[in-house]
C-alpha cells in the first residue's frame, strides 16, 4: 500500500468511492454525487488531499478543510475520509488517517473535527479507535433515504 498526494488523474477513482457512499451509505447526508471537475478542483485547492493506493488502484482518500469561516477557526479543520468497500477493515483507513494527522500537525492544525452520520457505527468506532472523542450529537439534522438522521461530532486535539 502506498499513501501519496492525490492528483487530477485520481479523480475518477475518488469519484467512484465517494459517489458510492453518497448513493448507498449513511456516512454522509449529501445526496448529490460529486462530479469529476469538482473533485479535480478540490485536489488542486485543498492543502492536503491524500490517496491510498493498493496494487495500483486507489482504494481510499482523505482530506481536510476549514471547519468554519473566520480567523478564530483557522487552526480547526474538518476532515473527510472514505475507503472502497474492499479496503475496509484492512488497516488502510488507519494508515491514511495517521498520515492525514501528520500532515495537519505539520501545518499547525490544532483540532481535527469529524462529522459522522449517527447510523454509521463503523465510522464512529473508527474515529474513537483513532483517538477522537465524541463531543456532540445533533438529533435529526440530516435527511436521507426518507428519514431523519443524527449527526455525531467527534474531535481530536493534535
Amino acid at each position: 500500500m502506498i499513501l501519496r498526494d492525490a492528483t487530477a488523474a485520481d479523480a475518477e477513482a475518488i469519484a467512484a468511492i465517494w459517489n458510492r457512499e453518497i448513493r448507498d451509505g449513511v456516512s454522509t447526508f449529501n445526496t448529490i454525487e460529486k462530479e469529476l471537475g469538482a473533485i479535480k478542483a478540490a485536489i488542486a485547492s485543498e492543502v492536503v488531499f491524500l490517496v491510498a493506493e493498493d496494487a495500483g488502484a486507489v482504494v481510499g482518500f482523505a482530506t481536510f478543510g476549514p471547519f468554519r469561516g473566520g480567523p478564530g477557526y483557522a487552526l480547526t479543520m474538518e476532515h473527510t475520509i472514505y475507503l472502497a468497500e474492499a479496503a475496509r477493515g484492512t488497516g488502510i483507513g488507519r494508515a491514511l488517517m495517521a498520515k492525514l494527522e501528520v500532515e495537519a500537525k505539520a501545518r499547525g492544525v490544532h483540532v481535527l473535527v469529524a462529522g459522522v452520520g449517527g447510523e454509521n457505527g463503523g465510522g464512529i468506532a473508527f474515529h474513537k479507535a483513532m483517538g477522537f472523542v465524541e463531543v456532540g450529537r445533533m438529533p435529526q439534522v440530516g435527511r436521507k433515504f426518507d428519514r431523519w438522521m443524527d449527526l455525531v461530532l467527534l474531535q481530536k486535539l493534535l
